[in-house]
């Protein structure tokens, strides 16, 4: 996508950057990987520092971190510009506002395979301190 760009994130090793504005709630693009059962989702993200799995709620989960995309790089943060839409088994990126050129895109994660357990990095002032 000719419209971000991965580079060094302060919130967590590599982020995703609009190289160029991005208007609210337009789709950014969709999040590519390997579809997979839950019980294989569970088996990859255990013990794993980073988890790029996105569960589904018929048993299946996509991992973007075999045969993904760019938008695998979205970090976490509580106070996130865009959010995740779920549409059968695919996982669709939209912008929640008006995203600037160079910023950071981030997401809430909501629950995940680290079941508070992990510190949270996002910075933002309504932090809610682990994922």
């Amino acid at each position: 996508m000719e419209r971000l760009e991965i580079g060094a994130s302060g919130i967590h090793g590599q982020g995703l950057f609009a190289r160029h504005p991005l208007p609210a709630r337009k789709k950014i693009g969709e999040l590519r990987g390997e579809l997979i059962d839950l019980a294989e989702a569970q088996r990859r993200a255990y013990g794993s520092p980073v988890v790029a799995i996105v569960e589904f709620d018929d048993g299946f989960a996509l991992d973007a971190s075999r045969d993904g995309n760019e938008l695998r790089y979205v970090n976490h943060s509580c106070a996130p510009n865009t959010y995740l839409r779920l549409a059968g088994h695919r996982v669709e990126l939209y912008a929640l506002r008006t995203i600037l050129a160079g910023e950071e895109l981030t997401c809430d994660y909501g629950e995940t395979q680290h079941a508070g357990t992990l510190p949270c990095r996002c910075g933002a002032t309504p932090c809610r301190r682990r994922l």
